[in-house]
């Protein structure tokens, strides 16, 4: 007879299990994914904003990862809608986010986000200081801001550890470092938009990492041991969709590895649709690779449970509910441990709650007319 003590869910029941995550208790492996809102007049989130992130907390989602959120550095914003990470007014609005989520039994861990070189796509706000990037371009060719000097760069790991340590002091169970999508970190890891001579360079991908390093340390010290910091990676930019950071596993490890050893906790590995692989002869993707790689947990994410990828949903692509098959299949053999979802949050609040209980006929789509409004 067999004993079935010892087996794991499958399926969606794997999804929802419990699970553990650098020492983090969470209810499920559903993480609400990092999305910019910019409902946040003059960087303060209010009580709507607190109310947006509580729906989905009471609604069966295991971890919030908020939107991204700005260090203090007068250039770390590229909209004025954006929330701020400091200030008297920032951080109080926080807490009262930390509150609400934490009123329903949720977890919550602040993205902490520095934009480089990138301007706002919209509108002509710009911050009170130019912009500040590691050569003072977006991509080669591409001129935006000022180089920063060895003294920024010094500020600029200095304001994302204060940040930390408040995340810490308000009650957050984490915090994220965004260093994805071709913003500040990932442009210190780019060759297109870093040509530095100095320590913060380098002719190869592993020495390009320091200033992540460099700042996962910091944040360390500033939250100590035992709270979970988390990253966010990808290989394609904003500026350079085809773009890749490393070409191999072994050139992948050397680019994760340093940042294993500074601290890291735990590794979210951005893709535009989850179920590409990421090197030819494995299956794997980025988050699948990642985790073999360095035996850290992942997340996964990239246009879950829905038709189309996010990027073209800027252009006005409307995206239908999909088949979470293939995510279930991958998630069953362990390739990852969390998965992140985005629009389909944005759409529904109710989403994971709807997927737990198997009422897959009332997810409804995504467009991105629901951009307008924080419900």
């Amino acid at each position: 007879m067999n004993d079935s003590s010892n087996r794991k869910p499958s399926g969606a029941a794997r999804l929802f299990e419990p699970v553990e995550i650098a020492g983090l208790r969470l209810a499920n492996r559903v993480v609400m994914a990092p999305m910019t809102r910019s409902f946040s007049p003059g960087g303060v989130p209010g009580p709507d904003v607190a109310a947006y992130y509580r729906r989905r907390a009471e609604q069966d989602v295991g971890l919030i990862i908020t939107e991204g959120t700005a260090v203090d550095r007068p250039a770390a914003a590229n909209d004025p809608g954006v929330p701020h990470f400091h200030g008297e007014a920032a951080l109080a609005g926080w807490e009262q986010v930390v509150a609400s989520v934490h009123a329903v039994g949720g977890r919550i861990w602040p993205q902490l986000w520095h934009v480089g070189a990138l301007r706002s796509g919209s509108g002509s706000w710009r911050p009170p200081q130019p912009f500040e990037s590691p050569s003072g371009i977006s991509r080669p060719g591409r001129e935006s801001g000022v180089a920063m000097t060895e003294a920024d760069v010094e500020a600029t790991i200095a304001a994302f550890a204060r940040a930390a340590a408040d995340a810490k002091r308000l009650g957050f169970d984490g915090v994220e470092l965004h260093g994805a999508h071709g913003y500040l970190i990932d442009q210190f890891f780019w060759e297109g938009s870093n040509q530095r001579t100095d320590r913060f360079g380098g002719a190869t991908l592993a020495e390009r990492t320091r200033f992540a390093c460099e700042a996962i340390r910091a944040v360390r010290r500033a939250t100590g041991p035992g709270f979970p910091i988390c990253i966010r990676l990808s290989q394609w930019k904003q500026q350079d969709f085809p773009a890749r950071l490393a070409h191999s596993p072994e050139e992948m490890a050397s680019w994760l590895e340093p940042m294993v050893d500074a601290g890291v906790d735990v590794l979210h590995c951005s893709t535009r649709r989850f179920w590409e692989p990421e090197f030819e002869g494995s299956e794997l993707n980025f988050a699948g690779w990642a985790k073999k790689l360095t035996g850290l947990p992942t997340i996964t994410v990239g246009s879950v449970g829905l038709s189309g990828e996010f990027v073209a949903s800027f252009g006005g692509e409307r995206s239908e509910p999909a088949s979470l098959d293939e995510l279930l299949r991958r998630l069953d053999r362990e390739e990852f441990d969390l998965v992140a979802v985005g629009r389909a949050l944005i759409a529904d609040a109710d989403w994971a709650r709807k997927v737990r209980e198997g009422r897959f006929a009332e997810l409804g789509a995504y467009d991105r007319s629901v951009l307008a409004r924080l419900a």
